[in-house]
């Protein structure tokens, strides 16, 4: 299957972004008939056989919550609910890197903001809606484990490996996504940097659904997987990883089994503003579109599930 890898150059307010669209490209052509398209994890979608079932024309799969015309429809799976459990696998040699304290931040900040209450626009069958709700649980370090190319195999092992009882370890949660974030030295050999910056998926894993995450230092490949050379925080590798954790923790959180929302050509929510950013301010000397915690990030923009559907920042 041929990936189309596309350049783009992104307006967004006083902000001029040059940058890969590996992340967000789109495997297939668009023909008449997209509704047979899911998602991959990875930003694109794919054929299904057999084709999963198709939108009504109200937008809603199930008919069971509601309609809904919003360019993105539910497909009757589930959605992580009553808040998401962050985890962080910090993968290869970190030492000395200041990554550590501007994602901590991230991921005990994002709940509650008007940007991740973005998801509360989505729902599962019985209408209950996600919760703006994120809560930091953990993080432990692997060194090297699997070595410095990581199949997608080895990184669910990665990830198996994290989970268990005993120092270091972290618990089985069926409401976490655990993120591994691997250094600028480390590389996954499915695609990052050529395919994709990042990539979100579920397997079973000490008896559970495990969601989990690949998240690559963008310091590897920084015309693909970073928007800008220069950084709020002075750390263009770990804000470029801030805006790519996002981006997957809410697809991970509305769409964790990747049977729940999506849209025609298999496009999760963040898929769908992937490398748009709306109106930026300046903070120190880099671009930046919103504050969590103290920290200042330069995020991809979500897709809100309301008012037709749109690219936003915050929601309402």
């Amino acid at each position: 299957m041929q990936k189309l890898i596309q350049s783009l150059v992104r307006a967004a307010g006083p902000l001029c972004l040059v940058t890969s669209t590996a992340f967000a490209a789109q495997v297939l052509a668009p023909d008449a008939n997209e509704s047979d398209l899911v998602p991959t994890g990875k930003g694109w979608g794919e054929r299904a056989y057999p084709a999963p079932p198709r939108a009504d024309p109200n937008g809603n799969a199930s008919g069971k919550a509601g309609p809904n015309n919003n360019g993105i429809y539910y497909h009757g799976g589930p959605l992580i609910l009553g808040g998401t459990n962050v985890y962080y696998i910090w993968y290869g040699n970190w030492s000395g890197n200041t990554a550590d304290s501007i994602l901590a931040n991230l991921a005990a900040y994002i709940g509650g903001s008007p940007y991740f209450n973005i998801n509360t626009t989505y729902y599962d069958g019985s209408n209950t809606h996600v919760n703006n709700i994120v809560n930091y649980s953990g993080a432990t370090n692997d060194n090297y484990s699997h070595g410095t190319a990581l199949s997608d195999a080895a990184i669910q092992a990665v990830v198996a490996n994290a989970i268990g009882s005993g120092p270091g370890k972290l618990l089985a949660d069926t409401k976490g996504v655990y993120f591994v974030l691997t250094s600028a030295d480390v590389t996954a050999t499915s695609g990052f940097c050529t395919q994709y910056c990042g990539w979100h998926t579920h397997g079973t894993i000490a008896g559970s659904d495990i969601k989990y995450s690949f998240v690559g230092n963008p310091d590897r490949c920084p015309s693909a997987c970073e928007a800008q050379t220069t950084s709020p925080n002075n750390n263009a590798g770990a804000d470029g990883m801030a805006s790519i954790i996002a981006h997957e923790l809410e697809e991970a959180t509305t769409d964790p089994d990747l049977n729940a929302w999506y849209d025609r050509r298999g496009q999760e929510n963040a898929d769908k503003c992937a490398w748009t950013f709306g109106t930026t301010y300046t903070a120190n000397g880099a671009q930046a579109n919103m504050k969590l915690g103290t920290r200042d990030y330069l995020i991809q923009r979500n897709w809100v599930n309301a008012s037709g559907g749109y690219c936003s920042k915050s929601y309402p």
